[in-house]
């Protein structure tokens, strides 16, 4: 799935291009990796589409109101694989991840709700409504989520406001971690 996110404008300031540097190549699948371990190792969901099992997209979402234990577990993981992790990154790429969470993060509205971590599909399976169908679901889920009012996200493609305008976001604040500019959306439930 690394190669869904090459082109990604914070992953290419965060790793550098992944398509043309095998060290960039790798950094970025290991923070791929690194986010899908979490996802799973926190419930959370992990929903994606397969053709003949292998991986088209996915999505990575967080869920609202984790109990106490999951959190405990979660920031145990955290800790654990960041310092495993640090190894294959150098301290300012950490140090701009954990801006990035923060400025992010604080864009979301107050609100009980799901956030959007990351959505991708493999380049030669885009433009066939796998992305439509993903946040289709998406959607589907949080609407029937009695718990959620909603789905934050943010994206550093300013292209992608208007896909994601076409399913309910709204533009909540446009902001910058170390000149990477990044929208941060969010779709209120009605």
């Amino acid at each position: 799935m690394s190669r869904a996110f090459a082109q990604d404008p914070l992953f290419l300031h965060l790793f550098g291009n992944s398509q043309l540097d095998q060290r960039a190549k790798n950094k970025v699948t290991a923070f791929v990796s690194f986010m899908f371990d979490k996802s799973f190792f926190c419930n959370e969901e992990v929903w994606g589409i397969f053709e003949n099992e292998s991986l088209l997209g996915t999505y990575l979402i967080e869920k609202p109101q984790l109990n106490k234990l999951q959190n405990i577990k979660g920031v145990f993981f955290a800790i654990m694989y960041s310092i495993l992790w640090s190894t294959r990154i150098s301290g300012k790429t950490l140090n701009l991840l954990n801006s990035y969470m923060r400025i992010t993060r604080s864009a979301a509205p107050s609100l009980t709700h799901h956030y959007l971590v990351m959505i991708g599909v493999k380049p030669e399976a885009q433009g066939k409504g796998l992305g439509t169908a993903m946040l289709l679901h998406l959607l589907n889920m949080v609407n029937e989520d009695d718990t959620s009012q909603g789905v934050a996200l943010d994206t550093e493609n300013k292209e992608n406001i208007k896909l994601y305008r076409r399913f309910g976001f709204t533009l909540s604040r446009e902001t910058q971690v170390n000149h990477v500019p990044v929208y941060c959306m969010f779709y209120q439930k009605d």
